[in-house]
């Protein structure tokens, strides 16, 4: 057995620790959007975007970084991010297009929808693969539930983002990506506490004293 420790090494990784290093580039995003502007002029070439989306990138990478230091192991949905945000990164700044780190939103929700209902189309739940400790042990009908509710989900937010970013101006879908996506994506999870109750497996220490 590899003496790696894992995400679930609450040793390592405290829950705050985790939101900071989850949410962390994304306020980073935000911050330095605005901030771009105001330093550099808003003249219609998206000086802010261009800037945002550099210390994006780096806020990224240090996030995944500080996450392998702390627990030498980086979850599988972080790793599609942090690929997905330097590819389609990369692409804004190497071809001075911002419509590219506008997409990355989409591309990985779609990413995301599609490999939950692919495992759901060949019987399994992937959900706890994909996001491993995000979510506490439940019963194969408590995954199924889950795995399906949170690939619509995704899906969802993947025509959002599109619409949002086609739509409405960038200062306005910047936004939304901080106090939009990140509130509705909470409140959804809260709304999922009922099925993860019902669906929980006992705890070793309920087994022990069913038996006893």
């Amino acid at each position: 057995m590899s003496e790696t420790p894992s995400a679930n090494d609450n040793g390592r990784m405290s829950a705050g620790l985790k939101l900071m290093l989850d949410v962390g580039p994304l306020v980073v995003f935000f911050a330095s959007y605005y901030l771009g502007n105001k330093l550099v002029g808003t003249d219609g070439k998206h000086e802010g975007i261009f800037i945002a989306t550099g210390t994006f990138m780096a806020a990224t990478v240090a996030a995944i970084g500080v996450y392998w230091f702390r627990t030498r192991h980086i979850p599988l949905s972080q790793v599609i991010t942090l690929v997905i945000v330097l590819v389609f990164g990369g692409l804004t700044l190497a071809l001075d297009d911002p419509r590219f780190i506008k997409m990355k939103p989409t591309m990985i929700y779609v990413l995301f929808s599609a490999i939950l209902f692919g495992g759901l189309a060949t019987g399994r739940s992937l959900l706890r693969v994909v996001f491993e400790s995000a979510f506490p042990p439940l019963d194969e009908a408590g995954w199924r539930i889950l795995t399906m509710r949170w690939a619509m989900f995704f899906a969802v937010l993947a025509v959002l983002n599109e619409a949002i970013w086609r739509n409405f101006s960038e200062e306005f879908w910047v936004s939304f990506k901080l106090f939009g996506f990140l509130p509705l994506t909470m409140v959804f999870a809260m709304l999922q506490m009922g099925v993860m109750n019902r669906h929980a497996l006992p705890k070793p220490a309920d087994n022990q004293s069913q038996e006893s």
